[in-house]
Order: C-alpha cells, then sequence, then structure tokens
C-alpha cells in the first residue's frame, strides 16, 4: 500500500471518528438529556416524539456527506502533498552508471524534499568520482601492462626458436607462452569495457550483411569444434542487413561460438540458427553443455564471473567474453539473453534492430 493511500485513510478514519463524537455529543446534549427532563417532571411533550428520529436523519446525511468530502480532499491533499516525492522517485530511478553527473532538479524552496534532493546529488556525485577514479586506475594499469607483456611474448617465441631447447624445457616456454596470450588476452578485455563504459569506443557504423557473417562464423566455429569431435550446425541463416559495426559484430559472434564450444560436452552439438522478425534480427546459438544452474544465470554478463565448470583446468577463459558480449549488443541497440537447462541445454539469443 502506498504513502499516499494509508495517509487518506488515516484521515478518512479520523474525519469519521470525529463526526461520529460530534454526533453522539449533539445526540445526547438534544435528545437523551430532554427526555430524562422530561421524564423526570412527567413532562411528556416537552420533546417531540420525531425530534430524535429527525436529528438521527441529520447527522446521517450531513456526516455522510462530510465523510466522502473528507475521503476526496484528504485523497487530494495527500496526492498534492506527495508529488514532489513522487517525482524525486521517477528521477532516482532513472540513475544509472552511466549518467550519474547527471543531477536531479531541485524546487528551491528549502523544504525537507529540496534537502534530500540536495544530498541525492551529493551522493550521486560521489558515486561519478569514485566510478571515474576506478575507470581512469583500469586504463592505467591495462596501458602499463601491455608493454612488458608484449617484450615477455616476444622474448618467449625467440626462445622457442632455439633447436637447441630439449623437449621439457620446450613445453615449460610453450606454457609460459600461452599464459603471458592469456594475461594480454585480459588486458585487451578490460581496455575495452573500460573505454567503453566511459564512452570513448565508437562504432564504426555502416552496412552489414548479417547473414555472411554468420556463414564465416559457421565456419569458424567448425574449426573450433573438431578437436573435441562436436558437431555444428547452421539451422537457418536468412539473408539480413542491419546497420552496425562489422568487427565488433564478427567478434560478438566470435565470443559466443568460442563459449558455445568450449563449455560443450566431447562429441556434443551446437546449432546456430538467424531470422528475421518484423524490426529485428534474431540470431540463437544454442550448444549442450552441463548448462548454467538458476541462481548464476543472473550474473553470467558480469565481469570475472565464471560458473561451477567454468572453473575447471581444461577449460581456458577469463570470464570478460559475455560482458564484451553484451556490450557489443547494447551499443548495437540491441538485447541479449541466455537461458539454461543443467545437464540439457544453453541457449543464446541476440536480437539486433534491422537496417531502416
Amino acid at each position: 500500500m502506498t504513502i499516499r493511500t494509508r495517509l487518506a485513510l488515516w484521515y478518512a478514519v479520523i474525519f469519521s471518528a470525529s463526526l461520529l463524537a460530534i454526533g453522539a455529543v449533539v445526540y445526547s446534549e438534544l435528545i437523551v438529556e430532554q427526555r430524562a427532563k422530561a421524564t423526570k417532571h412527567h413532562e411528556e411533550n416537552v420533546v417531540d416524539s420525531d425530534a430524535g428520529e429527525d436529528l438521527t436523519q441529520i447527522i446521517l446525511l450531513y456526516g455522510g456527506s462530510a465523510i466522502v468530502v473528507g475521503l476526496l480532499g484528504g485523497w487530494w491533499l495527500t496526492s498534492r502533498a506527495l508529488a514532489p516525492v513522487t517525482k524525486l522517485t521517477h528521477a532516482v530511478e532513472k540513475i544509472q552508471e552511466s549518467n550519474l553527473a547527471q543531477k536531479i532538479p531541485r524546487t528551491g524552496n528549502g523544504d525537507e524534499l529540496d534537502r534530500l534532493t540536495e544530498v541525492f546529488n551529493a551522493m550521486t556525485g560521489r558515486l561519478d568520482g569514485s566510478f571515474n577514479r576506478i575507470r581512469e586506475f583500469t586504463l592505467h594499469a591495462s596501458h602499463e601492462l601491455k608493454t612488458p607483456l608484449t617484450v615477455l611474448c616476444g622474448e618467449t617465441e625467440t626462445a622457442l626458436r632455439d633447436e637447441k631447447l630439449s623437449q621439457p624445457e620446450r613445453e615449460r616456454l610453450l606454457s609460459q607462452l600461452d599464459e603471458v596470450q592469456r594475461l594480454t588476452k585480459i588486458v585487451d578485455g578490460l581496455t575495452l569495457l573500460t573505454k567503453a563504459d566511459a564512452g570513448q569506443v565508437a562504432l564504426n557504423l555502416e552496412a552489414v550483411k548479417l547473414d555472411e557473417l554468420v556463414r564465416d562464423n559457421f565456419a569458424d566455429t567448425q574449426i573450433l569444434a573438431e578437436p573435441q569431435q562436436i558437431k555444428v550446425e547452421l539451422a537457418t541463416c536468412d539473408t539480413i542487413s542491419i546497420r552496425g559495426d562489422r568487427h565488433r559484430l564478427r567478434q560478438l559472434l566470435l565470443n559466443l561460438a568460442d563459449n558455445a564450444v568450449k563449455y560443450n560436452q566431447p562429441g556434443g552439438k551446437v546449432t546456430m540458427s538467424l531470422r528475421g522478425a518484423e524490426d529485428f534480427a534474431e540470431f540463437k546459438i544454442e550448444n549442450s553443455g552441463a548448462g548454467i544452474s538458476p541462481e548464476k544465470l543472473p550474473r553470467v554478463f558480469d565481469r570475472f564471473f565464471r560458473g561451477d565448470s567454468a572453473h575447471e583446468n581444461t577449460i581456458d577463459g577469463c570470464g570478460l567474453g559475455l560482458s564484451i558480449a553484451q556490450w557489443i549488443v547494447s551499443a548495437h541497440g540491441g538485447k541479449i539473453q541466455i537461458e539454461s537447462a543443467p545437464e540439457k541445454l544453453t541457449i543464446v539469443i541476440v536480437r539486433l534492430p534491422l537496417a531502416k
């Protein structure tokens, strides 16, 4: 129940109780006491027998009308009094990480709500500053890490060219190179997401034939799935054109395909399809892996979040692929969702607006 409703009901109850009390006092003074006096002095004609009924009708008629008027008036007064609260609530609901710098308009009358608005603006200002410092730290750290990682990668690759290396030494260097490349991938992903949060990534929008990208991705997925003997199918691929960034869309499809293969089971299956709807294109990719439990499904797009099956040593990943995929879809004005039945099927659905 809203505050407005509670206030109106309490107002109506108090107003009704007051009217009943006044009616009771008037009835007692004008009817009960007069009858008592008439009985005491044996003056039956002092009080008219219809007076009590008339007074009762007057109280019910005017009292009932007063209650209705009081209820409507109470509702109007509380609605008017709480209108600034409703307005403030709607303004606060629109606050996101991307618009923390936007201030909520103040009334300027100095009342409690105006003071509350000032406190909200100060709080969002502090949050905006904190987020900016985190972004700057992440960008600077990523930038500083790129150079030594590039050097380590180059030196390791150079060392691997030495024909005098023994097999154990070569395997150790290959393991080191794999870890360096994994760190490089994490740094690149963090840099991309941090720049995207700060609005520093511009999309190169152009007319893109999405069906061609899907077919190319289908061929790449077959290569990725071959070592695990995973069957890859392209169920449907409608001819669809959208306006988007070709490089980012290819990255999106590759991330989803890589996850579908990586979190699958040997001899499993991956099915993808592309269909056109009224005003959007729907890309769907399914895999027969271990799936995601219902309690973890809402967190799959969180950065660095990985389910239990993703923590196995045989599965390589950094927990940023789906976060990057979500950003790419959102940057194109689309939506992405994941449905999963544990131990059965996981489905990723991407909807992108069609080119107009």
